[in-house]
């Protein structure tokens, strides 16, 4: 079983803001620089005293959007500069749930969530593992959901994105199987947070530490893929096999 979390060099955090991506970068981060790219004006002082805490040797701050299409690429060089090594941990966790009712009928909407929950994360991802490659070694994480696993009425621009991705990080992790470049997919649940905020809880929903701390436990045994939680696996295996009737009356 290859080890999954290397021992040094940098960690990237894309989408600096995100409150799963702070948590498990905390997790992952003693003794390391950390670099949050994120877009301008939307810097979190409790992430930097976060990082800190975790042992982080000092945290910078990049500007990164994901979608101006130069910034997909350029990062990785960009944060090895300012860490002054080379980045050996990558954890992709920017997104957007977007606004369903508008992307149905707005395409700008639709293209925002498309582009931002699947294109831009595959250029990136794709990306992030060549420049992993170049090293020789490195983890990545990526953030699938179980949204993708069977798109709802309720939200299926966003789930179908998610489902996309789904499959890239899947075909990813079996071509990378053989190299040291380890792909760890989460696919969480709904997650009670700043992206949420308003919404009620679903069913099995988690809080983004618990979502870091699974995702952790999972790159310490090894797992390319892990549910969070963990017992959501039942609820995914069960999906396939509602009937449409009743699956198109689903909440979001």
């Amino acid at each position: 079983m290859k080890t999954l979390q290397p021992s040094e060099g940098g960690v990237l955090l894309l989408g600096g803001r995100s409150e799963i991506g702070v948590a498990l970068a905390s997790r992952l981060c003693n003794g390391r620089p950390v670099v949050l790219a994120q877009r301008p004006s939307q810097q979190d002082v409790g992430a930097f005293e976060d990082l800190l805490r975790g042992g982080a040797q000092q945290v910078y701050c990049l500007e990164w959007d994901a979608l101006a299409e130069s910034d997909l690429t350029s990062i990785y060089e960009r944060a090895e500069k300012v860490c002054g090594m080379p980045v050996s941990t990558i954890i992709v966790a920017f997104g957007v749930l977007g606004n369903q009712h508008k992307a149905e009928h707005d395409p700008k909407e639709a293209y925002r969530i498309a582009h931002t929950d699947y294109t831009a994360q595959v250029v990136t991802i794709t990306a992030a593992v060549e420049y992993l490659r170049k090293h020789t070694h490195g983890l990545l994480v990526a953030f699938s959901s179980i949204a993708g696993w069977r798109v709802r009425r309720g939200n299926y621009v966003y789930g179908s994105a998610k489902a996309g991705l789904d499959g890239f990080l899947s075909g990813l992790i079996d071509a990378t199987h053989k190299e040291k470049i380890n792909v760890v997919m989460a696919r969480p649940g709904f997650v009670i947070g700043r992206m949420t905020q308003g919404m009620d809880p679903a069913i099995m929903s988690s809080t983004a530490e618990q979502v870091a701390a699974e995702v952790h436990q999972a790159i310490r045994s090894g797992k390319h893929r892990v549910w969070v939680p963990s017992r959501l696996r039942l609820l995914a295996a069960i999906m396939p096999f509602v009937p449409s009737a009743l699956w198109r009356r689903m909440p979001r």
